[in-house]
This record gives C-alpha cells, sequence and structure tokens, in this order.
C-alpha cells in the first residue's frame, strides 16, 4: 500500500511538475537537482506540447547544444546550459517562454521531470490623483481621489490600503483598458493609506500624501477675509475656482460702488464751488 501511493505520488509530482514564476525580462533557471553529469548520462531539454527540443547534453558524444531556432525562435540568445550540472537558464524572458518544460536524464537511470514556468509582466508604478470634480466651495469633509494604473496588465490586483487592511480592490484582464480605484478620505484623517499593484510573485506600492494631494475649499465670509484669502490662502486651504469667480465679482461690485459714491461727493462738491 505504501509503495503504491509513493507511486502514485510520483506521478502526479511529474505530470503538474515544478511550478516557476519569472518577471518578464528577468531570467529564470530550470535546475536538474544533479550536483555533477555523469560520463554515461544524456541530458534533453524540451519544450511545449509538441516536445520541441531546446537543449541537449551527450558525454559520449561529445554534444552540449541549445537549439534556439525552435519554436518560432522564440529562444534565439536567450538558451544557456550548465555543463557541469545539465541545468538550463532562459535569459529576457517574454510571455512567449511561458510554458511547460521536460527534463530527461538517460543513463543508468531514466529521470524525468517537468517545470511549469509563468511569466508575468513587470509592474507599473500606480498613480494617486485627486478627483478635483467633486471640489467646490461647499461644507464637504471628505477628499476624493484615484488610484490607476497606466497600464494594465493580467493576473494583477489594484487595491486601495489604509494601514495593512485591504479597502478595496479590482482585477480586470482586459488591455484596452487601465485600472482605477477610487477612494474618499476625511481632510484632517491621520491613517496611512495605500495603493497597490500587486500580481503573485511582485508589488508596486504608492503611497498617499493627505497633506499634498488634499485642500479643504476656501469658504466666502467677510469681503476682507476673502480678499486676503486669495493672495494668501491659509496652511492647509486652496481657494476652488468657484469661490475665486464669486469673490471676484464680489470685490469688482465694490470697487465699482466705492467709485461711485467717490464720483457723487466730488459732483457735489463741484455744484457748492460754483455757487459760492
Amino acid at each position: 500500500m505504501v509503495l503504491l501511493i509513493l507511486c502514485y505520488m510520483w506521478h502526479i509530482a511529474g505530470v503538474f511538475g515544478e511550478s516557476v514564476s519569472v518577471t518578464e525580462g528577468d531570467s529564470v533557471t530550470l535546475n536538474t537537482d544533479v550536483s555533477e553529469i555523469h560520463e554515461n548520462d544524456d541530458i534533453l531539454w524540451k519544450y511545449g506540447a509538441e516536445n520541441s527540443l531546446i537543449a541537449q547534453i551527450s558525454k559520449t558524444a561529445g554534444i552540449s547544444s541549445t537549439y534556439d531556432d525552435v519554436p518560432d525562435g522564440r529562444f534565439r540568445d536567450r538558451l544557456k546550459l550548465d555543463d557541469q550540472t545539465g541545468s538550463l537558464t532562459i535569459t529576457h524572458t517574454t510571455t512567449e517562454h511561458a510554458g511547460v518544460y521536460k527534463l530527461e536524464i538517460s543513463g543508468a537511470k531514466l529521470t524525468s521531470k517537468t517545470f511549469s514556468v509563468s511569466v508575468y509582466a513587470r509592474l507599473p508604478l500606480p498613480v494617486i490623483i485627486r478627483d478635483s470634480s467633486h471640489c467646490s466651495s461647499s461644507s464637504s469633509s471628505n477628499c476624493s481621489l484615484v488610484c490607476s494604473s497606466v497600464l494594465n496588465v493580467c493576473d494583477a490586483t489594484l487595491s486601495w490600503y489604509a494601514g495593512i487592511s485591504v479597502l478595496s480592490s479590482i482585477s480586470v484582464c482586459d488591455l484596452s483598458i487601465s485600472l482605477s480605484l477610487p477612494l474618499e478620505v476625511e481632510y484632517q484623517d491621520k491613517n496611512t493609506y495605500s495603493c497597490v499593484l500587486n500580481n503573485p510573485i511582485s508589488n508596486q506600492t504608492t503611497h498617499l500624501d493627505i497633506h499634498t494631494l488634499c485642500h479643504t475649499c476656501a469658504g466666502t465670509t467677510a469681503l476682507m477675509i476673502i480678499f486676503t484669502d486669495l493672495i494668501i490662502p491659509p496652511e492647509g486651504h486652496a481657494p476652488c475656482f468657484d469661490s475665486v469667480e464669486a469673490v471676484l465679482r464680489l470685490v469688482v461690485t465694490a470697487l465699482m460702488g466705492v467709485a461711485s459714491a467717490a464720483a457723487a461727493v466730488l459732483l457735489v462738491n463741484d455744484v457748492r464751488a460754483s455757487r459760492g
């Protein structure tokens, strides 16, 4: 019974093989797990469902070669063999190099091993911006933000974090659109927020600086205070466009009133002077 179980486990391992993940552009090495090739050992590396021969070592025949012109030339100038162990290295990987690789060692005993290689696209740094359409002169206490990824990649998730807690996530494998995720925070929020783009082997993180992106809108109070705010906004505040426009109209109206009053005073003085 124990022998049957061990044979079954060996069969399962042979079918599914060893999983190997790599980021696009990096190198990956598929190890034979032997310290040295014996004199009578022959090593064959094959790729894909067609079992295309891509590398071979034969001590007796004096062969140590890579066949990087098959399939489709995708391995050209990318394969390296370790003559001592027979391990195979794939350099400058692309998504075309994902798939199943099979190792066969024949000699004193027959050994086979499979590798399931996954190649993930290199992740861009997510970008956090403020949603300016939500900025108004109203007494809103929230700051609206959007985190997005410039490029969309499959097997990647975009998430908002508050500390180490996930607030929201999105994952869409559609290369025609970019990932984006909104978030609303209070202006005086003391939490630490970050936006993370991750896949199974790597991540890119952008931390939110609330003081830089989030400013309250300057309200309209007394005319002198508003006019001062237009020149030098209070610390942590930024006048919104609609408030500025309203204030400018108010200032212009006030100046016109002052000018009219001054003109009236001058006219009265002229009349009095002429009568005198």
